[in-house]
């Protein structure tokens, strides 16, 4: 071999030099900033889309406070499944004075001597005022029983008792809304493990987190009884599908203004829930038995 044929570089290590060239460094931080640009400029008309209805949300607030209305919102679900993100985007706008957004922690031992429902109603509304329950009640009803947190007698009594429990909060003139926020099982995965990798989310991953895939039968079961025992015409659910957590935002605003009787002026605002993703109880629970009958469980 000459010395000519063992100094000339390869064609690997020609493209190597190419790449660790500072043109190729700057085209690279180009192509970075671009996508930041873009995925910012998505973000950002996600965000727009959803401004008109943030403003009906304040004229909803209004109706309230002039009617001396109450009105409780309960955001349930999976975790991960986009129950924070939409409250905070439901609450950006609206006025401080008159919401307030409740997040129970686990009960002290005070609390638990006393009637289970008593916390709850210790954070209820006055009138013309909403209240937002990132977890409610149903805690009993879902978390509680697949972790052993409560007895089988407690989670039995539970569900003979909330039916009527809420039957009377509607009979006086409370608007109850109920929201189920649906994600898949993969869906959760991915976001569990952003959760890992994200300093800017990683305060959200607890130890219950890390079980919730372990046992994401037991919860699909459990989600099937909650469902069939309290889906009711004076409180049903609205399940809100919420893989695409913009559309679970954006529909979830539509069910929470149609829930409330205030005058609307914008005609152009579309206040019509997306069928895909605003699903009602029965029609949940029907998927699900379907879902049973084809391969011998619930999927969902």
């Amino acid at each position: 071999m000459s010395i000519e044929q063992e100094t000339t570089p390869s064609s690997e290590d020609t493209l190597k030099l190419v790449n660790d060239s500072p043109e190729a460094e700057q085209d690279e931080e180009a192509r970075q900033r671009k996508k930041i640009k873009k995925k910012a400029y998505r973000r950002y008309l996600r965000e727009q889309e959803l401004i008109p209805y943030q403003a009906e949300l304040i004229k909803m607030q209004k109706y309230l406070e002039e009617s001396k209305r109450r009105m409780i919102i309960l955001f349930e679900g999976r975790d991960a499944s986009g129950k924070g993100g939409t409250i905070r985007r439901v609450t950006r706008y609206m006025n401080e004075k008159h919401y307030r957004v409740v997040a129970l922690g686990k009960p002290t031992e005070y609390e638990k001597t006393e009637w289970f429902f008593q916390k709850y109603v210790r954070q209820f509304p006055r009138g013309g005022e909403v209240v937002l329950f990132d977890r409610s009640w149903y805690n009993r009803a879902m978390v509680e029983p697949v972790f052993g947190f409560c007895t089988e007698e407690e989670y039995k009594n539970f569900n003979r008792g909330v039916t009527g429990f809420e039957k009377d909060l509607v009979r006086q003139n409370t608007i109850l809304v109920k929201l189920y926020f649906s994600v898949t099982k993969e869906e959760q995965a991915r976001r569990f493990e952003r959760r890992k990798t994200d300093p800017l989310r990683q305060w959200k991953l607890s130890e219950v987190d890390v079980q919730a895939q372990e046992r994401w039968d037991d919860f699909t079961n459990v989600k099937y009884k909650m469902l069939k025992k309290t889906h009711t015409t004076h409180a049903p659910w609205k399940i809100i599908r919420s893989n695409n957590k913009h559309q679970a935002r954006l529909n979830a605003m539509k069910v929470i203004l149609n829930s409330v009787p205030y005058d609307r002026e914008d005609s152009e605002v579309d206040f019509v829930p997306d069928p895909e993703i605003v699903v009602s109880g029965s029609r949940e629970l029907e998927t699900m038995e379907a879902q049973r009958l084809r391969s011998g469980k619930f999927q969902g």
